[in-house]
């Protein structure tokens, strides 16, 4: 069974037919959608501010996911939107994604930083604190920069593909 653990008074809240992996650590101030799924050895720690994750995204193997404190300069919280694939060993620190994206594997995904609807952040991407992403778009390198527009053809194949594939995968386990 996942460790889901309460932290400063917040318990962490699992949306219907929420796929967690037997290892996978949900701690503190974290809210998931519904149909989702949280894959082996993903953390989300919502120790320190919160996180918040919408309906049938993934979350995959290695992710982990955190945020700046509350009471600091700088505080920042992570919102994962609907339709969302988080790449093996991604890291979301404290960003934004919005709906229907594909966070790389290996990408990182600083503090204050929007991933607008749409995109697709490459594997190794380095999206930087405050960095606003502009939506339907492809970003790679480090720092990440645009290098095309997502066609119909890759939101279809790919975005919306990866997700679905994810929600099949979580059934087989539960």
């Amino acid at each position: 069974m996942a460790l889901i653990r309460e932290v400063r008074g917040h318990e962490p809240e699992i949306g219907k037919d929420t796929f967690l992996a037997e290892n996978a650590t949900i701690i503190g101030d974290v809210k998931i959608g519904e149909n989702c799924s949280i894959w082996y050895n993903a953390v989300l720690r919502g120790d320190v501010n919160s996180i918040r994750i919408g309906n049938n995204t993934n979350i995959q193997d290695g992710a982990v996911i955190h945020t700046l404190y509350d009471g600091s300069k700088n505080p920042s919280q992570t919102h994962i939107g609907d339709f969302v694939s988080v790449g093996h060993n991604a890291i979301i620190h404290g960003g934004i994604i919005e709906d229907n994206c594909l966070i790389g594997m290996g990408a990182i995904v600083l503090d204050n930083a929007v991933v607008g609807t749409g995109c697709i952040v490459a594997a190794g991407a380095l999206v930087l604190s405050n960095q606003r992403l502009e939506p339907y778009s492809v970003y790679a390198g480090v720092p990440a920069k645009k290098v095309k527009d997502v066609t119909p053809e890759q939101r279809d194949e790919i975005i919306k593909r990866t997700a679905r594939d994810y929600c099949t995968y979580a059934s087989w386990y539960k």
